[in-house]
């Protein structure tokens, strides 16, 4: 099963050739803490003999002081948890990828944290696979964490799944376990979009299943899970019919060549083919597909090209370029998406990211949280913020138009960074279901601002022969807080009434203090003192 080849001796250029022709599968391991990821991918690289002597030597010196599966055995996934922190806790935090092939395909293994506080590493290991393998304990069955990565792999669009039920020697090899724990686990998964979903009941720590077929389980007839990696079909996963170019770089290296730099999102662009560039609506057709080692007669799905036109028109980064398709992406500023929320600090409506969508970096907010799902039950929930791992169907709203459509018809077009302005950090991940409706082009509502701007609008009466100076003073220390405020120097109710309605906190002068939410003696109290009752009073926050 491994990668080895008589060619590697004979002929290392066809040996090299044919490895690059293989097909190559990403998958993931996920599930609850404990379940055996680490182990699991560390049996299939060893059973499969893709270790190198003096790894397994290390590996073998390293069970002796951070192995977890007693005296005389290898932990085999000390392979995979490389830091210092995963083996003093026997846990995995950080995603790591591990390579091997066998003679039909290359892989890509994503192995990714079991903790819940590690879920955003997970989706994250999750955002490029093919296959997920979901592993459960026998002892325990479905857990909270099995629902949870099982939701979001179907977020994500993995169309394949694999439930590892490890453990199985510490259950007597029991058939009823393993067909209580896939019954159970079929029953969560209907209301979601898994399709796919294989299931072997295995033990990582001795082999059993994994690389070989199992002679404790007689009466498992499915395949053991190399062979399934090995056979499941993955090439009709993706999409070739709607051709999609982002374009990522205008090169212009003279008066003579203007090329559209890129990677292949989705679909096959054909020299001559007629395009469509977005936003912009304009049109032409493909004069070459540069690349390094010479012009091409047609590109795909994967590759990096650069596309020149017979036609100038404006093209520039970010737009994308559509060659023939079956659907045509919408272009607009707002969109529904279900957002995966990743940092400590949580997510307000209102509150202004960078989002970035494909080649696109636009400035926005999330309008609306329509609900948060719980992964546990499937249940909505009304919100009005999503914390750290919540997951949340929103409307997005960005300040320019841009190219996009559904996340399970296009992936690349349809998914998106959250990055905020201030530390360049991504909060949060986002997978977009379409278009926001036009019932949601509702008025603005108080509630909207005050999230907007982080207080409570309000009209604040100052009285006093300093009451002047006191509310300009006032507004520059609001003003410096962060908040929105401005001084209405005459007594005005109409006009200050107004002022709140936008949303803002209006300073006014000489106002009668029954006209007015709060009034202060300009004579009596500091700028400290009244600035102190309005965030008593939680009109700043």
């Amino acid at each position: 099963m491994s990668h080895q080849s008589d060619l590697i001796a004979t002929d290392i250029n066809a040996y090299l050739a044919q490895h690059e022709r293989k097909e190559l599968l990403r998958f993931l391991t996920c599930g609850n803490v404990d379940d055996g990821k680490s182990t699991l991918i560390g049996r299939l690289l060893h059973d499969s003999k893709m270790i190198y002597e003096d790894q397994l030597a290390a590996v073998q010196a390293d069970s002796v002081k951070s192995g977890t599966t007693g005296a005389g055995k290898i932990d085999l996934a000390l392979l995979v948890d490389g830091l210092q922190a995963e083996r003093e806790q026997g846990i995995t935090i950080d995603v790591a990828y591990r390579y091997f092939s066998t003679s039909t395909r290359k892989f890509i293994i994503a192995d990714t944290p079991g903790h819940e506080q590690y879920t955003r590493n997970m989706a994250t290991g999750a955002s490029t696979c093919d296959l997920a393998v979901i592993l459960i304990d026998a002892r325990y069955g479905v857990q909270t964490q099995t629902k949870r990565h099982s939701f979001i792999a179907s977020l994500l669009g993995i169309k394949h799944i694999i439930v590892a039920v490890n453990k199985m020697d510490l259950v007597g090899y029991s058939q009823e376990t393993f067909e209580k724990i896939r019954d159970d686990y079929m029953t969560f998964v209907k209301h979601l979009d898994l399709h796919d979903i294989h299931f072997i009941p295995m033990s990582a720590l001795d082999g059993d299943n994994v690389v070989n077929p199992s002679a404790n389980m007689p009466w498992f007839s499915g395949l053991p899970m190399m062979e399934l990696l090995n056979s499941i079909e993955i090439a009709s996963d993706h999409n070739f019919d709607d051709a999609r170019f982002p374009v990522q770089y205008v090169n212009r290296p003279n008066l003579d060549f203007r090329g559209f730099c890129g990677t292949v999102a989705s679909g096959i662009f054909h020299k001559g083919d007629a395009i469509t560039a977005l936003p912009s609506g304009k049109t032409s057709t493909i004069k070459s597909i540069v690349t390094f080692d010479g012009d091409l007669q047609q590109a795909f799905a994967g590759m990096a090209v650069t596309l020149t036109l017979n036609d100038e028109i404006d093209i520039s980064r970010g737009d994308v370029i559509l060659g023939q398709q079956q659907t045509t992406p919408s272009v607009a500023d707002k969109f529904k998406a279900n957002i995966v929320w990743m940092t400590e600090q949580a997510m307000l409506p209102g509150r202004q990211y960078v989002i970035k969508l494909a080649t696109r970096s636009v400035s926005g907010s999330v309008a609306t949280i329509h609900h948060r799902i719980d992964v546990n039950t499937l249940e909505h929930h009304d919100a009005d913020e999503l914390k750290l791992n919540e997951i949340g169907l929103c409307t997005v709203a960005v300040n320019a138009p841009v190219v996009f459509e559904p996340y399970k018809r296009n992936k690349a077009t349809g998914s998106f960074i959250i990055i905020d302005r201030l530390t360049n950090v991504t909060v949060g991940a986002g997978m977009i279901v379409g278009d926001a409706s036009k019932d949601e082009w509702a008025p603005v509502t108080a509630e909207e601002r005050a999230s907007r701007f982080g207080q409570t609008a309000t009209i604040v009466a100052l009285a006093g022969a300093d009451a002047k100076t006191m509310a300009y003073h006032l507004e520059r220390r609001l003003f410096d807080t962060g908040h929105a405020a401005t001084v209405l120097e005459q007594a005005d109710s109409g006009l200050a009434a107004a002022i709140k309605n936008a949303g803002l906190i209006c300073l006014a002068v000489g106002l009668a203090a029954d006209a007015a939410d709060l009034a202060f003696d300009a004579d009596q109290m500091s700028v400290d003192d009244i600035y102190a009752t309005l965030k008593q009073r939680e009109v700043v926050r």
